[in-house]
């Protein structure tokens, strides 16, 4: 028979009975103060991955922006390119018009040559977009003409374009030059 009074080994009574109640931190009342700083030092860590995670999506935003911005400027750059390129290359063409309206006489062949270049040039400006302005007879528009000069003329109502200096040009329906046009003065 065994006595009651002894006291068997720890290992004999199972895994609860292994710790001793007087053990630092097994307490009952010492548990509670820990268990408070898990979930204060899980609250900690969850802000500044909040904080991390906003400041992420911050500079994604920023980056996305910039990106957007730098490809814009770009695009720009290069119509600018474009159109002073064209606006250059209207002067040529505005010479080979001027050259044409003289008469050419025995030079029929001189004339035929500065004519195929006059339509291959013409045809370049199609190919970009750029199309004239359609300005005599119509009414004078200031967004598309500039006015040279008014003049008194019978036959011609007020506003109305009646010559044209210098032919003015759009290019994919954006002015790349006004028209310099004469206008009808009642």
């Amino acid at each position: 028979m065994k006595d009651h009074n002894t006291r068997s080994h720890p290992a004999d009574r199972g895994p609860a009975a292994t710790a001793s109640p007087d053990a630092p931190g097994e307490h009952p009342a010492d548990a509670a103060p820990e268990q408070r700083k898990v979930p204060e030092a899980l609250a900690v860590v969850e802000r500044e991955r909040d904080e991390f995670h906003d400041r992420w999506l911050r500079k994604s935003a920023e980056f996305e922006n910039y990106r957007k911005r730098i490809e814009r400027e770009r695009r720009e750059q290069s119509d600018q390119a474009v159109v002073d390129l064209l606006r250059e290359l209207l002067d040529v063409v505005d010479d080979f018009d001027l050259a044409l309206t003289v008469d050419a006489g025995e030079a029929a062949p001189y004339r035929k040559g500065v004519e195929m270049i006059h339509a291959k040039l013409h045809d370049l400006l199609k190919k970009y977009g750029v199309r004239p302005i359609e300005a005599l007879g119509a009414d004078f528009d200031p967004n598309l003409h500039q006015a040279v000069s008014h003049e008194h003329r019978e036959g011609h109502r007020d506003g109305e374009v009646i010559d044209e200096l210098r032919r003015g040009y759009l290019i994919n329906d954006r002015l790349l030059r006004p028209a310099l046009v004469k206008v009808a003065k009642a």
